[in-house]
């Protein structure tokens, strides 16, 4: 039951961390001794000063807006360096079963063009987290780079877990990234279409 809950949890999280591609480009998904890393790239149809604001707007659970499994986003008091710490909770189910996932992370930003999150493991349920967004001006649009290395704090099966992470990127993360790319055009002011639904990350 508990590899189950783990396996769900961490496909969110892989749905929930590459959510600003709207074209995807590439995916690598790779696994070495529990610990997983993801590389991609690919183009939104935003600016990166809008799409830097989407992704480093924690305040008030506004990261819900984005993907139904954020039940709380928030920034905690900053490191004693004056680094950003924020915190994030997210719910992952599959089938009948559902896990919390927790991150306390400092955040290193270089406005608009690279967010960096690195995870404080004795306040998360995960031993090592990294991901690091790289934005570049395309023209009206963005090119980004995404990188995410995490070991999770509980047991991922070795083959089930790179296969179910891909698997839930590929088939979530267009609807994850429409509604990104929804937000960050209103922060352009730019033509929208109706508000697209927030991505869910209930296996089917």
């Amino acid at each position: 039951m508990r590899t189950a809950r783990a396996v769900a949890a961490l496909g969110a999280l892989g749905v929930g961390a590459f959510a600003a591609a709207v074209t995807i480009d590439e995916i690598d998904v790779t696994r070495q001794r529990g610990r997983y890393s993801l590389e991609a790239n690919g183009h939104l149809d935003a600016t990166p000063e809008s799409i830097y604001a989407v992704l480093t707007d924690f305040d008030d659970n506004a990261y819900s807006r984005i993907l139904d499994a954020y039940k709380e986003s928030r920034y905690l008091e900053p490191a004693a360096d004056g680094t950003p710490v924020v915190y994030t909770r997210m719910e992952g189910c599959g089938l009948w079963h559902c896990m919390s996932l927790e991150r306390t992370e400092r955040l290193e930003t270089r406005a608009p063009y690279w967010v960096k999150s690195t995870v404080l493991p004795e306040r998360s349920n995960f031993k090592q987290s990294t991901s690091e967004w790289v934005l570049e001006r395309d023209g009206d649009g963005t090119k980004l780079i995404y990188k995410l290395e995490m070991e999770p704090d509980f047991p991922v099966p070795p083959v089930i877990g790179p296969w179910y992470l891909k698997r839930t990127l590929s088939q979530g993360a267009l609807r994850t990234v429409t509604r990104i790319e929804w937000l960050a055009r209103e922060l352009d002011g730019r033509p929208v279409e109706p508000p697209p639904p927030r991505s869910r990350t209930r296996s089917e």
